[in-house]
């Protein structure tokens, strides 16, 4: 039986003596988000210097200006975010590299790939790694979309392990020592498969960044600039995995998904004109109590003090925007490459819509693909790291049904099945 967790310290945490010291630690350094050290540093990290069309610099510029400026960021937080726009400042100087060296992976095909789009906190990443069960499709491990090219030089670890899955593994390791129940709501394990917008992070795009810290000026900006290029810069890094791992794009077809997508369907087919494309679908309120909490608890350790109201006020806003965009797109993708998935449906026979989606796919679903999948089922229960229990009026003051009228429009126009929400 899955432990239920009640998550009760959102607006006042109650830390533990490790999250204490390394807090206090933190405190004693300097952290400066400031672009130009950034770029500096990464250059010196993998002795590069060429970092491409110079585009993105407006787009770091505004991130480091809007997080350097928010006075609630404590160090740690400051600390993070810092070397998270490192991390993909010295991956963009990789890419480049790697593409000035081998021209021939512009050539390289993404083929008919199967995309998820829906609701974060949706059955998105359920349905996403079930599929990527499937030994036919090529997915994305989170170690993978952290650093999709290697460091110069660097070298398997004894034991024949990738160093860049070692260090994305260190990183789960600590931040279940930091942050615990955040395993329950999101694991973040190596082999755990992530989402392709990790990709758009070294061209310093996509509403990711919304996720790792609050930047309503960032969301602005991403909501007025065409998504496209960001797009193409994303497949061009499927080209370089789908190249690295020996193929020119005939024998791989990718299985991928991101809640973004949701309000980038015209863009999302315009840059893969041939991807089936599944569209979960969720009770809002239940998808917005949960992020909310996951957002509102990943806090204690980034800021010195914690604001539900701006939290809720901010994801229900934001989730309204996906899915207005959703109704308004929806229609617009080719019925023969596009399926609607609801929460209800899905969670009550995995297989079974994974069987309805490969068929929209033109993939059959063989015996022994059904086989790995069942696997998959019986390896991961749900619940396996505990089931959390929100409570939407209690933790935030937000009525779950006046909430939901926000969304009519949204119920009128999909099969989504209400949920009994505190």
């Amino acid at each position: 039986m899955s432990e239920i967790i009640r998550i009760t310290d959102l607006a006042q945490p109650e830390l533990s003596e490790l999250q204490q010291s390394i807090l206090a630690f933190c405190e004693t350094l300097q952290v400066n988000l400031d672009a130009s050290d950034i770029l500096e540093e990464a250059k010196a990290q993998v002795s590069l210097d060429d970092f491409g069309p110079q585009d993105f610099r407006e787009r770091l510029d505004l991130l480091c200006d809007e997080w350097g400026s928010d006075t609630d960021l404590n160090n740690l937080g400051r600390m993070n975010l810092r070397n998270k726009l490192l991390l993909f400042a010295r991956n963009r100087l990789l890419i480049q590299d790697l593409l000035n060296r081998h021209p021939e992976i512009h050539d390289v095909q993404i083929r008919a790939p199967i995309i998820v789009a829906g609701l974060p906190r949706s059955g998105t990443t359920h349905l996403l790694n079930l599929m990527a069960a499937d030994s036919r499709l090529r997915a994305l491990p989170l170690w993978e979309s952290y650093e999709p090219v290697p460091m110069p030089g660097e070298e398997l670890l004894g034991n024949g392990t990738d160093p860049r899955y070692q260090r994305c593994a260190d990183a789960w390791d600590m931040m279940q020592q930091t942050v615990p129940m955040l395993a329950a709501m999101h694991p973040m394990n190596p082999d755990h498969i992530h989402e392709e917008l990790e990709l758009m992070g070294p061209d310093f795009a996509s509403y990711n960044f919304e996720w790792l810290s609050q930047c309503p000026r960032w969301r602005d900006h991403y909501y007025a600039s065409d998504q496209t290029p960001h797009y193409e810069y994303m497949k061009t890094v499927l080209k370089i995995l789908t190249w690295q791992d020996g193929d020119d794009g005939c024998s791989t077809r990718w299985v991928l998904k991101c809640p973004q997508h949701l309000e980038q369907l015209t863009v999302l087919h315009k840059v893969f004109p041939d991807a089936t494309i599944a569209v979960t679908h969720r009770d809002p309120v239940s998808v917005i109590q949960s992020a909310a909490t996951m957002i509102a608890y990943g806090q204690r350790m980034s800021r010195n003090k914690i604001h539900l109201k701006n939290i809720i006020d901010y994801w229900s806003d934001r989730v309204l925007h996906l899915l207005e965009a959703c109704a308004r797109d929806r229609g617009k993708l080719p019925e023969e490459q596009s399926i609607d998935v609801p929460f209800h449906v899905f969670m009550a026979d995995d297989i079974s819509m994974v069987r309805q989606i490969y068929a929209r796919a033109g993939l059959p679903l063989t015996e022994h693909a059904a086989a790995q999948l069942q696997r998959y089922l019986d390896n991961h229960p749900r619940g396996k790291h505990g089931r959390v229990v929100y409570k939407l009026q209690e933790d935030f003051g937000v009525d779950p049904e006046a909430l939901r009228k926000r969304f009519d429009f949204y119920f009128q126009q999909f099969p989504v099945k209400a949920e009994t929400n505190n």
